[in-house]
Order: structure tokens, then sequence, then C-alpha cells
């Protein structure tokens, strides 16, 4: 056998590496559908500012601390959400505010909880409660929990509330005290 220029121990090297590499690749395949699936985020983003407009005026300006992106297109604010709504001369008109805000894409329905306060600066009131929901497709608030309003006259408590989303308009569904602010 002619052997002209490849040494032996080449040949023991090739064959030992392939020998290796088809070990090496023993694994079986496992089923898709049974694997174990990330539930997690998909995307976190930090320092969020997010602007909705009509005709290239700002409408509502949305700030966010951290917010996280789900394959189902939710987002979640886990570490709180600021919002503000604006006129369209461009001036704040209310704001709300949370501890936590979640998204669902499907629905454009945002679910803030934690010290929800909502601020209409036009006519110096505020809202307060622990959970609340906001359309804004509608332009709409709403809950079903307990809440407390406080006017430049009065302090109004019930619980539940529907409203625009400017707050500028409201209905307190089961009202359970009015306390006059004026002597």
């Amino acid at each position: 056998m002619c052997n002209r220029g490849i040494p032996k121990t080449f040949f023991f090297l090739l064959i030992a590496a392939v020998g290796f590499l088809a070990t090496g690749c023993g694994r079986d395949l496992k089923d898709p559908d049974k694997e174990e699936k990330h539930i997690g985020p998909f995307r976190q983003t930090e320092n969020v500012l997010t602007l909705y407009s009509d005709s290239a005026k700002v409408l509502i300006k949305l700030q966010a601390p951290v917010q996280e992106d789900y394959e189902n297109g939710d987002m979640v604010f886990p570490k709180g959400i600021n919002v503000e709504f604006y006129e369209q001369g461009g001036a704040v008109t209310s704001t709300l505010r949370a501890n936590y805000g979640k998204q669902e894409r499907n629905k454009d329905i945002y679910l803030v909880r934690g010290n929800v306060v909502v601020h209409n600066l036009v006519k110096q009131e505020k809202l307060e409660t622990e959970e609340l929901y906001w359309n804004k497709n509608k332009a709409q608030i709403y809950t079903d929990k307990f809440v407390k309003i406080t006017t430049p006259e009065e302090i109004l408590m019930g619980h539940g509330l529907q409203a625009n989303q400017d707050f500028s308009n409201y209905k307190i569904r089961k009202v359970t005290g009015v306390f006059s602010l004026q002597e």
C-alpha cells in the first residue's frame, strides 16, 4: 500500500474525531408539545415612554420604569405606571398613577392596581382606589372597588365608579359617604 505523505496518525485522529462527534449528538429528540414552555416575558424594557397621538397631536403619554412584553401581546408594568391625558390644545388635563399595570392587547384594556390615583387638574378633583380599568378605545375608566373622590368642596366615598378617562365626568355606583369640606 502506498502511503504518500498522509501519516497513519492523521487517519487515526480523523476516525477518533468522527466517533467523538457521533457520540456527542446522541441526544433523543423531544416532542416540542411536551417541552416546558417559557411563561415569562420575552422582552423587558426600562424607562419606557409611549405617546399616543391623533393627527400629530399627543393625546396620551404613558411612562413606566419597566415594561415586560409577552408573546400573547400583553404588556406588564410591574414597577408602576404614570399616564398623562392631554386636551387637543396640548395641555395636560388629568393624570393616572398606579403601582402596577397590565395591558391586555386583544382588548386594549389596562388594569392598574395599588395606590391608584387619578387627578383631574382642571377641576382639581382626585380619585383614589386600589384597582381601576382603563379602556383606551372607549376613553373610559371604571372599577367595582372602593373609591374616594376629593373635590374642592367635599369628599365622596363609594363602591364602583364609571368615568371618562380624563375624569371630568363620573358616576359612583354605590355612594357610602359624603363629607363637606366647607365650613
